[in-house]
């Protein structure tokens, strides 16, 4: 050899190829074996049962309970410790009872008397005057000037005058004496006002305390004294007493009492100030009633509406179960009750996926996706309750109450209804619900919020197929969740303020539930293989990269392609099946076709056909080449696993007739030639695509409908008789071949299908009316009757040998 190095080189690098083969076909058996393997199912269970086990029940205590007061308890909640605590409650209620025990504080107010006092001067003043001239005055002159100064007196206010006591006192003595008189009775008046007096009708008096009151009394020194004040007709009587004490005679005693009672006035004044300053003082001795709890009392009954007590004594022992970071759950009592309940809710789950998606029981992968999203939901419900026991929401216990109403539990229902099916989410969201409400304290309400959630949030995203869908349903869950609340919150009185907070929780948890979800979903559709239709219909944009190569360097195989994806959408529509893919997954299934577009009669435009001068294995093999070029091109532009597995299915095993016939006339001819007998044997397997068969609905429906579209160009005239013939012919010949052994189609699926075909091609295949044409040159009048010859001229099976 001349240059040696050069096929040392190329054979290194095909040890390479198949090393790398080597290593993918190995890495690809082990994803079967996981995807299939019923030992990885059994662990998925156990491990879901672990876990949903851990966030359900273990450290979950009393510490997490959040209840309303004027709420139902649905548990009994019984302390398991000693503890004491300050109850604000009852210390507020001491103090009240301690406020209405202090007496009000009066200050005795002497303005009215220095006013009497004033008055009564002034009229001795008068009576001095008059006393001047009184021996002067006949009886007449007398009686007139007596009447003048007690209209004067009266006039001025204050006073209550009689001629007839003015008499007699002006005939008592000299003006002295009547001085001493007068000066003497404003004396005892004035001591009488000095021990204070009250009206026992008046507002001051508490009911019932008429008989015997005492008063707190603040002197002008700032002293308080406990005294009991005089009322109006004790100090009428006291007045009497002190004057006839006087000795003096029993005319001018009538007189002068009568003349100096007007003066007593109730002249108790309440003392704001000094009132509060002696509450406070009381309240600077008063000491908070502190509350001691025993293990074994009852903290909450069940079924009973909680007071404003228990929720501070419920409250307070939470806050002593935190401080000694204990968590009472008993869990060493109740692990195998729990477990069982746990393993039983998921049997239920497997039963109930097993008769409404069964797709789901045999793939591992969605298996382990429906555990993961079930088992991350319960996580987020699990940090929500504990999230009450943080310093966000320690110092407001009444918010914290709110959060088993804002726990995001349409998180999951809204992932598996998008990557797996509604049925499943539903069923996990009934799951979702039940483990919250017994986190939350075995609470029905949460139940059934919880579940309403995650109904609606699910059926808002069973066929979603925009990301702004996704967004609206989360916002939809949470505005059922706040009228949901809104209506529980006026049953049960909720004040106004919490449940505005719970409808607006509730709204935004539902908003973001939708945002973080449409963040999560191209991430969980990566990495567990799922296509959901979201992706799909942003495939069917005609501006692909590959969609606009195929537009250019196979537009033919471009046509085609979109003639199948009618066929198949319409089919998959009228079973059932999902039409978005089958449409997807047909604008893609030729891709491979661009590597070599001119070998493929759809592309052949200058009637050279390139297998004319090729053997007839050679020209199969470079027909069967496009299904693994298409799958190369797939995976380079990270197309989704369906429209791969369509590539992969399209053609199933069939048998590429054209090339295998011509393979068998060649061999009958060499022999012929040779003079031989025998013809020699065509190994079938190298005329057949290489597999596999389809194995799902979708790829069932688009390997019938490739083949009969392709089959459909060939008809010489279309008519409803030519067409059906046309497919079931096509369709019979791929149940024979066992192209369809693998599918999920039943016969009534079949028949559906043929239907769908007959008449997407009499709609598609449709003739158009001729219309007059001018006369044409000779050379171009026979140009035109070559082309119409052309035309109708009946495709070769080398043409059209990549199809049937």
């Amino acid at each position: 050899m001349a240059f040696p190095f050069l096929f040392r080189s190329k054979n290194k690098k095909a040890a390479v190829v198949r090393r790398r083969r080597r290593k993918t076909e190995a890495g690809s058996a082990f994803i079967a074996w996981l995807e299939e393997s019923k030992l990885v199912k059994l662990g998925v269970f156990m491990a879901t049962v672990l876990a949903i086990f851990v966030i359900s029940f273990v450290g979950v205590s009393p510490a997490a309970f959040n209840i309303l007061p004027n709420q139902i308890a649905t548990v009994r909640l019984i302390a398991d410790t000693d503890f004491s605590y300050r109850s604000k409650i009852l210390t507020e209620r001491a103090k009240e009872r301690q406020l209405k025990q202090v007496p009000p504080v009066f200050r005795i107010d002497l303005s009215a008397l220095e006013e009497f006092e004033k008055q009564e001067r002034t009229l001795l003043a008068e009576l001095n005057e008059l006393d001047k001239r009184w021996k002067d005055l006949n009886e007449a002159e007398r009686l007139r000037e007596l009447t003048r100064i007690a209209d004067e007196a009266n006039v001025r206010g204050g006073l209550q005058v009689s001629v007839r006591d003015l008499a007699t006192l002006m005939n008592y003595g000299d003006a002295e004496d009547r001085q001493r008189l007068i000066e003497n009775g404003l004396f005892i008046l004035r001591e009488i006002h000095r021990s204070g007096i009250y009206d026992p009708d008046a507002d001051i008096v508490p009911t019932g305390e008429r008989e015997l009151m005492m008063f707190q009394i603040a002197r002008d020194s700032g002293q308080l004294t406990q005294t009991r004040p005089s009322t109006i007709e004790e100090a009428q009587t006291t007045l009497r007493a002190n004057l006839a004490a006087e000795n003096i005679p029993a005319p001018v005693l009538t007189a002068l009492v009568r003349l100096l009672r007007s003066g007593i006035r109730p002249n108790l004044v309440y003392d704001d100030a000094a009132s509060e300053a002696l509450r406070q003082q009381y309240l600077e001795n008063f000491k908070d009633v502190i509350v001691n709890v025993e293990a074994g009392r009852s903290i909450i009954e069940r079924n009973t509406r909680v007071t404003e007590e228990q929720y501070e004594m419920l409250k307070a022992y939470q806050n002593h179960l935190n401080e000694m970071s204990r968590v009472p759950t008993m869990i060493d009592n109740m692990v195998f009750s729990r477990i069982l309940l746990v393993f039983g809710m998921l049997i239920i789950a497997g039963f109930y996926i097993r008769l409404e998606d069964p797709e789901t029981l045999r793939s591992n992968s969605r298996l382990a996706l429906l555990a993961i999203v079930l088992v991350f939901s319960l996580g987020l419900v699990r940090v929500t309750l504990e999230a009450g026991n943080s310093p966000l929401f320690s110092g407001n216990p009444e918010t914290a109450a709110l959060l088993p109403y804002v726990a995001p539990t349409a998180f999951a229902p809204m992932i598996i209804a998008v990557l797996i099916g509604a049925g499943p989410a539903l069923f996990s969201g009934l799951l979702i619900s039940v483990f919250s409400a017994i986190m939350f304290g075995n609470r029905l309400e949460v139940l059934v919020i919880s579940f309403l959630t995650a109904t609606v949030a699910a059926y808002a995203c069973r066929k979603v197929r925009r990301r702004s869908r996704v967004v609206r349903a989360g916002w939809l869950s949470g505005l059922a969740l706040a009228l949901f609340v809104l209506l529980l919150g006026l049953s049960e009185k909720m004040l106004p303020d919490l449940m505005i907070k719970a409808v607006i929780g509730g709204q935004l948890t539902g908003l973001l539930t939708g945002i973080v979800v449409v963040g999560l979903l191209p991430l969980l559709e990566g990495l567990f293989k799922r296509t959901t239709d979201i992706t799909l219909l942003e495939l069917t944009d005609f501006n692909h990269p590959l969609l606009r190569r195929m537009q250019m360097d196979a537009p033919g195989t471009y046509h085609h392609s979109l003639m199948v994806a009618n066929l198949s959408e319409n089919a998959a529509n009228a079973i059932g099946a999902n039409a978005l893919l089958c449409r997807v997954c047909c604008m893609f299934h030729d891709i491979g076709k661009m590597v070599k577009p001119e070998y493929f009669t759809e592309n052949q435009r200058d009637g050279i056909n390139p297998h004319n001068e090729l053997t007839p294995s050679f020209s199969a093999l470079i027909i069967k080449s496009h299904v693994k070029e298409g799958i190369d091109l797939a995976i380079k532009h990270k197309l989704p696993r369906p429209v791969i597995d369509v590539i992969r299915q399209h053609h199933g095993t069939t048998l590429i007739r054209f090339f295998h016939q011509r393979a068998i006339d060649q061999a009958r001819q060499e022999a012929e030639d040779a003079h031989n007998a025998a013809t020699p044997p065509v190994d079938e397997s190298t005329y057949r695509y290489d597999g596999p068969r389809p194995n799902f609905a979708e790829s069932a429906i688009i390997l019938l409908a490739d083949s009969i579209e392709a089959a459909s160009r060939s008809l010489q005239k279309v008519t409803p008789q030519a067409v059906e013939e046309l497919v079931d012919a096509i369709v019979e010949e791929k149940i024979a071949d066992g192209q369809l052994d693998d599918a999920p189609l039943t016969i009534r699926d079949i028949a559906r299908i043929k239907e769908s075909f007959n008449f997407t091609l009499l709609n598609s295949l449709h003739t158009r009316v001729v219309y007059p044409k001018a006369e044409k040159t000779g050379s171009t009048a026979t140009q035109e009757r070559r082309d119409s010859q052309n035309q109708n001229r009946t495709p070769t099976h080398a043409e059209t040998g990549s199809r049937l």
